[in-house]
């Protein structure tokens, strides 16, 4: 059967393809796609703010992120269907034949090896939405007020992204028994979260700050 682009298909396809009783597309392609969604509303704050003579001072900081942002949104996409190609190599060494200990032998290292790849392209889903964010904080600050709310929504969707990213990350891992991999990949996620953590609390309290109704007299 041939492989089905679906970046080339209506969405509609997509979302019908996930729901379905199929093991992909799956969680860990869903993340990416949210973390695509994510730098839209990222690129619209920044591009509706852009060109602005009042905003003037900050057009050269935030056309940079606007072109890593883009360059971001590519990655995602490419993920989305990465971790489906990643999921089926690991059902793939799963139905390998285990009737001889030299089978067996090749089929534990050969699911090994899947479980691994399985697990980095999650892991970079985590990273890319961990810098969407860092661009999503100082946005707040930088973007036309007006486009605050998108921003916001920027911040929850690469938030759900990292999250979506790491908890396929943490699957993959219990199964792997290369240890020190999996204990450098437990640390980077461990203080991946917690900076995922400060900037999400970060853009909340400006946003709060910026939209808070004024004070009585």
């Amino acid at each position: 059967m041939a492989k089905i682009l679906y970046t080339k298909e209506p969405l509609e396809r997509y979302l019908e393809d996930a729901a379905a009783g199929t093991p992909t597309p799956g969680g860990g392609s869903v993340s990416a796609l949210v973390g695509a969604l994510a730098t839209t509303m990222a690129s619209m704050a920044a591009n509706m703010t852009v060109g602005r003579p009042e905003f003037k001072e900050v057009e050269a900081p935030l056309n940079e992120m606007a072109f890593d942002i883009q360059r971001m949104r590519k990655e995602f996409l490419e993920l989305m269907h990465k971790d489906m190609d990643a999921y089926q190599s690991v059902l793939d060494t799963y139905r390998l034949p285990k009737s001889t200990p030299e089978e067996k032998s090749f089929r534990s290292q050969a699911i090994q090896a899947a479980l691994k790849g399985a697990m980095e392209v999650p892991l970079h889903t985590a990273r890319l939405s961990l810098n969407l964010l860092e661009h999503a904080n100082k946005m707040v600050d930088m973007s036309n007020p007006n486009l605050l709310g998108d921003v916001i929504v920027a911040a929850v969707l690469a938030k759900a992204a990292f999250t979506g990213g790491r908890v396929n990350v943490e699957v993959n891992l219990s199964l792997i028994k290369d240890k020190d991999l999996v204990k450098n990949t437990q640390d980077e996620i461990l203080e991946a979260s917690k900076r995922t953590q400060v900037l999400w609390e970060g853009v909340m309290k400006k946003a709060e700050k910026a939209i808070a109704p004024p004070k009585a007299d």
